[in-house]
C-alpha cells in the first residue's frame, strides 16, 4: 500500500483532470470517486487515481485554494519522444515556466503549469535507471529559502523509513543562491521519492494548501506521532490538516477511513463526514464509532 498520497485540490474540475492526467501516462485508472456531502464546500467530491502505478487524490471543494510551482511534479521519461506527447499535452491552455529545450542537466526538458495551474517538470532521463515515474518536486522559495537541507532532513527524522539520497549544492558561482544551499537533492519516504531544492531568485509563490500529502496511519499511536512532529501551525489544524514549520501542508488519516470514505452506504458516510469535521487530529476510536453508527 502507498503511505504517502498527493492531494490535489481543486475548485470543481477534479473529475474533468482526472480523466485528463489518466490519459496520459500507461498503467494510469480511475480508482473511486465519491460525493461527500454537508462540509464547509458544500458538497465536494473525491477522486481516487492511479498514474502509472501511483496513488493520487483530487478533490473538487471549492476557489479556496490555487497551485502554485512551490510543488512541482517531475515526470521522468525513457525517450525525447515521450517528452514532447506530455510537453503538447500538458502545455495546451497552460503557462510555459521553462521552455522545452535542452539544458545541462537533460537533453530535452521543459516546465509548465497545465491548463488547471499543476506545475509539472517533464524530462528525459537518458541512460538513468527510471525508478518512479512522478516524483514531487519541493521548492523552498522566499522565506524558507535555504531550509530545503533542513527539511529533507527533518522529514527523514520523522519517518520511521527513509532515506537521504544525492544531494547536488550550489558553488560560490550560482547567485543569487548562497554556495552550499540545495540545488537538487533526493529523498525517500515510506517508499515514494521526493525532490528539494532551494530557489533564491524572486518568485511570487510559496507552498500552498491546494497540494498536500495524505499519510495513511494503521494506528492511533502513529497519527499522534506525525502529528506531534510535523503541526507547527495551530490555526492550520483542521479535518487531520495540518501545516509544517516550512508551510508545507500534511494530512495525517487512519487507514480504515479510506475504506470508510469510499462507502456506498450514504448513511454511514454522513455520520463519519459528521464525526471528522469536528476534529483537528482525527481520532480512530471515535471515527470507528461514527461509521458503526454507536
Amino acid at each position: 500500500m502507498q503511505r504517502i498520497i498527493p492531494h490535489l485540490w481543486f475548485d470543481k474540475e477534479a473529475a474533468e483532470a482526472a480523466k485528463f492526467y489518466t490519459s496520459l501516462f500507461r498503467d494510469s485508472r480511475i480508482i473511486d470517486i465519491t460525493q461527500i456531502h454537508g462540509t464547509p464546500s458544500g458538497t465536494a467530491e473525491t477522486v481516487t487515481i492511479e498514474l502509472s502505478g501511483q496513488e493520487f487524490m483530487l478533490i473538487s471543494a471549492g476557489p479556496f485554494f490555487t497551485f502554485t510551482p512551490a510543488i512541482s511534479f517531475l515526470i521522468a521519461c525513457g525517450t525525447t519522444e515521450e517528452v514532447d506527447m506530455l510537453w503538447e499535452q500538458l502545455s495546451r491552455g497552460g503557462t510555459e515556466l521553462m521552455p522545452l529545450d535542452a539544458y545541462p542537466f537533460s537533453n530535452r526538458y521543459a516546465w509548465v503549469q497545465d491548463r488547471y495551474g499543476l506545475s509539472w517538470k517533464i524530462m528525459h532521463m537518458g541512460d538513468k535507471k527510471i525508478t518512479q515515474k512522478i516524483t514531487p518536486t519541493l521548492m523552498f522559495t522566499g522565506d524558507v529559502c535555504g531550509k530545503a537541507e533542513e527539511a529533507i532532513n527533518t522529514y527523514a527524522s520523522v519517518f520511521s523509513n527513509a532515506n537521504i539520497g544525492y544531494i547536488l549544492r550550489y558553488s560560490a558561482g550560482d547567485g543569487p543562491d548562497k554556495e552550499g544551499t540545495i540545488q537538487h537533492a533526493g529523498l525517500i519516504l515510506e517508499g515514494q521519492e521526493f525532490a528539494a531544492m532551494d530557489s533564491a531568485y524572486e518568485h511570487n509563490f510559496t507552498f500552498s494548501e491546494a497540494i498536500s500529502f495524505i499519510v495513511y496511519c494503521d494506528t492511533q499511536e502513529e497519527i499522534d506521532h506525525y502529528w506531534g512532529k510535523l503541526s507547527a501551525v495551530p490555526e492550520a489544524e483542521q479535518c487531520g490538516w495540518l501545516k509544517d514549520k516550512f508551510g508545507v501542508s500534511w494530512q495525517i488519516v487512519p487507514t480504515v477511513m479510506k475504506e470508510m470514505m469510499q462507502d456506498k452506504d450514504a448513511e454511514k458516510l454522513a455520520r463519519v463526514t459528521a464525526a471528522f469535521l469536528k476534529m483537528k487530529k482525527f481520532d480512530i476510536t471515535e471515527l470507528k464509532k461514527a461509521y458503526e453508527g454507536l
